[in-house]
């Protein structure tokens, strides 16, 4: 693991969800950019003192060489290091799994794909929320024919953590990080839950826009990115989305909810309430769909607990780290991924979330102009 050291929240559960199948063990770690945290970051969690390293590229370098080195590294870190590191480990010839957003630019994220592609490497983006069950159980429906043809697409994600400057007391090292153009790059919301927000609702409509219309807008005052973005969306068969992300919606907790209507049905996901989904035919009345009573494939793929136990966002994290766990295996043997680990999302799905960015972004500094996305 690269970062996620004393304190921070995502590489704990990185570490959580890599251990949920018992298919990774953590060996090595360069945790913090200070050596002392990262020394102790390491020894807290079992790391031998050999493989506690205060440098990602000395970590790199000597897990390249080591016969029992690594088989794939978990990159946690503020999103200005996603392609520095992701490059020396692909570099070296080991899988990378990445925390989103891919890279801070269009320009790095394609670069990130080619030498993916040239090492013959996995690069697994971590799109938590397509592995819920039910998101996938949903993907399924909308693949089988069930909403008919695709006409409208409505995603949001909510939430009020920034709503209050509270990167300006210091006090808070994600809001430090998240709110700084220097290592967030150049999208605040848009980047940090919006990209998740686009990636839900194409993962789950199977369908790609290709022209946006959008406005970004920072609330708080001093703040140097945005914290709150809308978007209009066009689809090369003539549907039309919407698409709003804010980090200032008092009272809002982690409210990311999908809406997907065809011309036979429409389909509902909210993410605060994962192990449900609603199903509505076209006049007629709604089913609540449960994790626990449904048959597709990719659903119970995803599915550890039985019908009625609750299963959420940390086994969401899990799913992840299994598929990737399936196709490093794969890879590495030389045989084609199994068809059940096909659902991850990879740096492709990243590239395409830095393009919706750059779109959003010229969109909007140009006034809502529609920009091309294909």
């Amino acid at each position: 693991m690269v970062g996620g050291g004393q304190g921070a929240f995502i590489g704990a559960v990185h570490r959580l969800a890599a251990r949920v199948d018992d298919r990774f063990e953590l060996v090595a770690g360069a945790l913090s950019s200070d050596p002392q945290r990262a020394r102790e970051s390491a020894l807290e969690l079992g790391i031998g003192i050999d493989r506690a390293y205060a440098d990602w590229r000395e970590m790199a370098r000597a897990e390249a060489m080591r016969e029992d080195g690594i088989d794939a590294v978990a990159i946690v870190t503020p999103n200005h290091l996603h392609a520095p590191v992701a490059t020396a480990f692909l570099e070296v010839g080991i899988h990378v799994i990445c925390d989103k957003p891919l890279a801070v630019s269009l320009e790095e994220g394609e670069a990130l794909a080619k030498l993916a592609r040239e090492k013959r490497k996995l690069f697994a983006l971590t799109h938590v929320y397509s592995g819920y069950p039910l998101v996938r159980h949903a993907r399924t429906l909308v693949e089988d024919g069930a909403l008919g043809e695709i006409r409208i697409v409505h995603v949001e994600y909510a939430q009020d953590w920034l709503a209050e400057p509270v990167e300006a007391a210091g006090a808070n090292r994600q809001a430090a990080w998240r709110t700084d153009p220097r290592r967030a790059g150049p999208a605040g919301c848009l980047g940090d839950i919006g990209t998740h927000a686009y990636h839900l609702a194409s993962f789950v409509s199977g369908m790609m826009p290709n022209a946006v219309s959008a406005e970004l807008h920072t609330f708080v005052q001093g703040r140097q990115l945005d914290d709150h973005v809308q978007a209009l969306l066009r689809y090369p068969n003539g549907a039309r989305g919407m698409l709003w992300a804010s980090q200032v919606a008092s009272g809002a907790e982690n409210a990311l909810r999908l809406r997907v209507y065809g011309t036979e049905a429409s389909l509902a996901f909210d993410q605060e309430m994962p192990n449900e989904l609603w199903l509505t035919m076209r006049g007629g009345a709604a089913q609540r769909l449960t994790r626990g009573r449904i048959d597709s494939v990719d659903a119970l793929h995803a599915t550890r607990v039985p019908a009625g136990h609750p299963q959420g966002y940390a086994e969401a994290f899990a799913q992840l780290y299994l598929d990737a766990a399936l196709q490093i295996e794969a890879m590495d043997a030389g045989r084609p991924p199994p068809a059940e680990s096909r659902l991850l999302a990879t740096v492709d799905d990243g590239v395409a979330g830095l393009r919706f960015i750059e779109a959003v972004l010229a969109s909007s500094a140009a006034d809502g102009r529609w920009r091309d996305l294909r």
